[in-house]
Parts: structure tokens; sequence; C-alpha cells
């Protein structure tokens, strides 16, 4: 069978899972911000060396059927407000006030839009449309605007928009301040949604641009024979160019998602919450009776938009957010300090304490063994940090900071998923993501959950959660009024777009699954296909528990866990561990490139697939 690789980039770290058959290979790398390609040349070349027994890149893209990948770095520069300033030029003066109606889309707008909205008058002569649309670009790209979203009153005026501009800047002009057209960006019947998405998927669209195209580029020197493909926050996988830049937002925790309802599946999990913390954000989602929740129209921090997304939420809490004092309290986020430099410890030259740094000085993350051993810690550089922005302005110790630093964390943690519990009371949440597994027992604790689930591929869980999409492309078309004559018309088109998609992915449209249905949406009758190729998905191993036994601890591990108290903690290696091993905490346990801490009042299972059940029984 030929492999698939599947790819997560995070903020800070990027995720690799090399699937063929029942066999996965997996591995993590810095992710490299000045060039995103190269940290996703990194990781397959690792993988390569893992498979192969040295660095053998060539090979293994030559013996791969699809190379998946997603990204949090949409995600993370909207969480931070890092991208370009956006204008939207309209002939409706009631559009901005439609945009924000409430606190927070107003905030949105704000800080994407702000005051750089060009209003057109609807009416008046083509030449005076023309001085008008002239001068409106001209005011907004002085004013700082780097790209522009047209929304027109109506299709028929955006098209005369289309037209003007073309007819009065050239190409090249038009090519470096990007344009636009909600109308034809978006197919839906509601407004608001339909420009919101334009703002969004203009904003998002220049963080992975330049990096997807450089990497394809980079594949075609290799003569990869299929194209690189993007997964998707609906579930789905798709070519770069057959893809749009919206759709790329929350699409590794969507991954995070489908690996979740594996799990719920396997351990018949009837609510299972997920709480992926990465490098610069925390993911949060839920499975229910083994269902992802997904919203035809999906929303982002607030906002509704045209497209489907599962019900995922982002907070700005991660492994590298910035751990700060402000106005006398410890803050947490949403700023991080991602891969460059990083937490204060990884010796690149980071000033900013992180929760990565608070468990390197309170010994839960051993400083030899980070990243399986491939990146040496820097306590001194932690401790420093620390002392300078937290213990000095507060005029307290660097212990009692540490404990305040890991409860305020914590807290944040625990309140980024605590209103999704189920109200009968019997969610487990499922931790993974690079720092999952090191705070989940105590946020969960703080949430009133007393059942946590790691898996033991929790660092590369969400890349592991790719392995579950197809490749598919999906249609809407309005039909409303439509004679039956109309709609055959309709779907015959339909049919066609779907075998032109699917040829340029690389499949007859006879090789897919074609699922036809019809929705009703604000009155109208809409139409909708989705084109489906389907890939080979793995499974997970049975739940079910073995006969208990003793956990063999590698050894112990001296943990602070008050300003003045410092227990001896027994590790535990995951893969050491036969099925049934159980013990009770405060326990360490280490897995493959993370580390789980047990607080005290919590017991520890490995379960037959080699997953890791925590119980708090406090």
């Amino acid at each position: 069978m030929e492999r698939l690789i599947n790819i997560d980039n995070g903020g800070t770290l990027t995720d690799i899972v090399v699937a063929s058959g029942t066999d996965f290979t997996f591995t993590k790398t810095l992710t490299t911000p000045v060039d995103l390609s190269q940290c996703l040349f990194d990781a397959m070349t690792k993988a390569s060396a893992q498979i192969y027994g040295e660095a053998n890149l060539a090979d293994l893209l030559h013996s791969t059927q699809h190379i998946r990948y997603s990204s949090t770095q949409g995600t993370n520069a909207l969480v931070q407000r890092k991208g370009p300033l956006i204008g939207l030029i309209t002939d409706d003066p009631a559009l901005p006030e439609a945009l924000g109606t409430s606190d927070e889309t107003a905030a949105l707008f704000t800080d994407l839009i702000g005051g750089r909205i060009g209003i057109i008058s609807a009416d008046g002569t083509p030449e005076e449309l023309s001085q008008q649309l002239v001068a409106e670009i001209n005011r907004l790209t002085t004013a700082g605007a780097e790209r522009l979203v047209v929304a027109g009153l109506s299709s028929e005026r955006e098209h005369l928009f289309k037209r003007t501009m073309l007819k009065n800047f050239p190409r090249h002009l038009l090519g470096s301040v990007p344009i636009l057209f909600s109308r034809e960006f978006a197919a839906d019947t509601s407004r608001p949604r339909q420009v919101w998405s334009g703002i969004l998927n203009s904003f998002l669209h220049p963080t992975v641009e330049r990096f997807l195209y450089s990497a394809e580029h980079r594949l075609r020197a290799y003569k990869v024979k299929n194209p690189l493909l993007i997964y998707r926050n609906d579930g789905a996988s798709s070519r770069v160019a057959k893809s749009v830049a919206l759709k790329t937002y929350s699409s590794g925790p969507r991954g995070g998602l489908e690996g979740t309802r594996a799990l719920a599946e396997a351990y018949g999990l009837d609510n299972v919450l997920m709480i992926d913390v990465g490098g610069t954000t925390t993911d949060v989602g839920a499975v229910s009776n083994k269902a992802i929740a997904v919203d035809r129209r999906g929303s982002i921090q607030g906002v509704d938009i045209s497209y489907e997304m599962s019900d995922v939420r982002s907070t700005g809490v991660g492994g590298s957010s910035i751990i700060a004092v402000h106005n006398g309290e410890i803050t947490v986020g949403p700023n991080s300090v991602g891969a460059a430099p990083g937490p204060a410890c990884f010796g690149f030259g980071g000033t900013s304490a992180t929760i990565t740094d608070v468990n390197l000085l309170l010994g839960v993350l051993d400083p030899t063994t980070y990243l399986n051993g491939e990146m040496a810690l820097d306590a001194g550089r932690s401790r420093a940090v620390i002392m300078k922005t937290v213990a000095d302005p507060l005029g307290i110790t660097l212990e009692e900071a540490l404990i305040r630093m890991e409860a305020s964390y914590s807290s944040h943690l625990a309140r980024s998923f605590a209103d999704l519990l189920s109200p009968t009371g019997d969610t487990t949440v499922a931790a993974f993501g690079g720092g999952g597994p090191m705070n989940a027992c105590s946020a969960a604790r703080i949430a009133g959950v007393n059942r946590v689930l790691v898996p033991r591929l929790a660092a590369v869980f969400s890349a592991y959660g790719i392995s579950f999409s197809d490749i598919a492309q999906s249609y809407e078309t309005s039909v409303t009024g439509f004679s039956p004559a109309e709609i055959t018309a309709v779907r015959t088109a339909m049919q066609a777009d779907a075998g032109k998609d699917m040829f340029q992915e690389g499949h007859d449209l006879s090789e897919c699954e074609l699922d036809w249905s019809t929705l009703v949406e604000n009155g109208e009758e809409i139409l909708a296909l989705k084109a489906t190729y389907r890939l080979p998905h793995p499974t997970i191993a049975n739940g079910a528990p073995a006969a208990a036994s003793a956990a063999v601890a590698a050894g112990t591990r001296q943990v602070r866990s008050a300003p003045t108290q410092i227990d001896s903690v027994a590790v535990y290696q995951l893969d050491d561990q036969k099925p049934g091993a159980t013990a009770a905490g405060p326990a360490i346990v280490e897995g493959p490139f993370f580390t789980a801490r047990v607080p005290l009042g919590w017991t520890l299972t490995v379960s037959t697939a080699g997953d890791l059940q925590l119980t708090d029984t406090h």
C-alpha cells in the first residue's frame, strides 16, 4: 500500500504522521516562521530517517500516494490579529452597521477594517462612478489598505464595479492590492455572512498563500506525482488551487475532532470533549453520541460565514502563550512567542515567560528528554525571564510565582472548555497536542471533570486525525421557482463542474461518490452536491480494559507542588507499560513527544490500545 503523509503545522511545532496500512511513523519538528515550507520538508525528512534508517526524502515522496496538510497559521493570525489591513468598498451605507451587530463582531470589524470604508453612491453616471471608485481606492490604499473587499448591493452592481476598476487601474496595480468581490466569492442567502466571508478570507489569504505555493514548487522538484492536498475545516481535503484560505481556518482542530470521534467509538464514550493545546492556541470541540457537531454555516470568533465548519473554539492559551503581569495580575496570552524565538528555555533568545518555562522549573519537564531528547531545555533562561517579568513585578519569590503562574494557566485552560461540558456529567476530556497532557488534569478538576483520556499519539493527534479525511468538493445552486426541466439542467451543470474539479484532483468522477441533497434556507430552495473520492482510513484498537497490573516506574522526579514543598514523583514511560498497567498520582508519564502530569488524587491506567486513561478519585 502506498503511504499517506499527514502534516499539521502549528505556531511552534509541526507534526507529521506517515501511515501505511496499520503502521504509523510520527515525529515533530520546530516550525520555521520565515519559510513555512521548510518545516514541512524538515518533518518529512525526519520521518524518512525513521522509516529507512537514514534520511531519504526522495524515496519517501515517491512511495506516497498523497500529502495532506493543515495549518493553524490562519487561526493564530486571527487570534493575534496579525494580518493585512483590509479596506471595504460598498454602495450600501448601512452595511458596516449590519456587519457589527454585537460587541464581538463590532470589535472584529474595528480590528480588521476600522475606518477603511469607502461608500460609493448607489446611482450616478458611469463617469461619476469611475471618479468615485478611483478616489476611494486611492484613499483606502493611502490609508494603508493592503487588500480590498467589494460588497455591492446587487450582483449587477459588483460586476459594474469590477468592469470600472479594470478600466481605470492597470492590472499590475490590482494585483499588488488584491480585490475580492463578495458575491463571486461565496454563494449565500445572507449578505452579512457573504461579506464577512470575503473579509475574513482576504485577511487570512496572505498567511497561507506564500508557503503553500512554495511547498508545491519544492515538491515539483522531486517529481511528486500527486499534488499537495489542503485539509479543510469541513473535514475533507483538496488541492491548493481548489480551496480557499477561509477553509483552512481551524482545519487542524477538525483533524483532532475526527480523531476524537474515533476515540469515542473505540472506548464507547457518549460525550468526549477535545482540548488540543498547541503552542499558540487551545482548540476545544465536542463529540456527542459519536457525532461531530457541524454548522452548515460556520462561525469564526462570533462571525457567521458562508461555509460549513465544525464547532471548534480557539482561545489564546497554549504552550508558548506569554504569561505576564498587567495591573498587578497574572495574564495568559493571547500573544505567543511562537517558534521564533520560542519559550525562554528553548535558548533562542526568548524574553517572555510561558507555561513551558513554568513546567520546566516545577520539575514536570525533564530538560534532557523534551521532544524525545531532541532539544535540551535551559532552566537558567527560564528562571531569569520569570524573575524579571513575573516574580519581581509582583514582589514575590520565584517559587511562589511558579505556583501562581501554573494556577492561572490551568484556570484559563479550564475556562476554555467548562461551558461545553455535557449537562449529564459524563464528559471525558481527550487531551492532546504537545501541551495538552501537562495541565489537563488540573484544568479538568477545576472544571469538574473526573476523566481524562490521553491518546498515545497525543503529541501529533490532529495530524493523525487527518488520516480520516477524503478528497471532496461541494457545490450549491439556488433553484427557487425552477421548473423540473430547469432543475435537471442545473444538476447536469453541477455534475459537469464536479467532473472537471475531481479530474483536476486526479480522479475520474466515476470513481467518486455523489451525494445530492435539497436544502431550504431563508425561504430559498438550494440544490447541493458533494463529490467524494475515498482514501484509506485507520482504525483505533478497541479500548476494552485489560487485566490490571502495577505500572513499572522508570525512576523519580522532583516536582514542586507548593512554594515550600517538593515531592519525589514516580516517572512512567508509557510505551514500556503493559495494557492494564495502573498507578496512583502524583506521577509523571512520559509518552512519545509529550509529558503528562498526574496530580495527587488521580489514578492512571494504560488501555489495550496503549492510551493513557486518567481518573480523578479525589
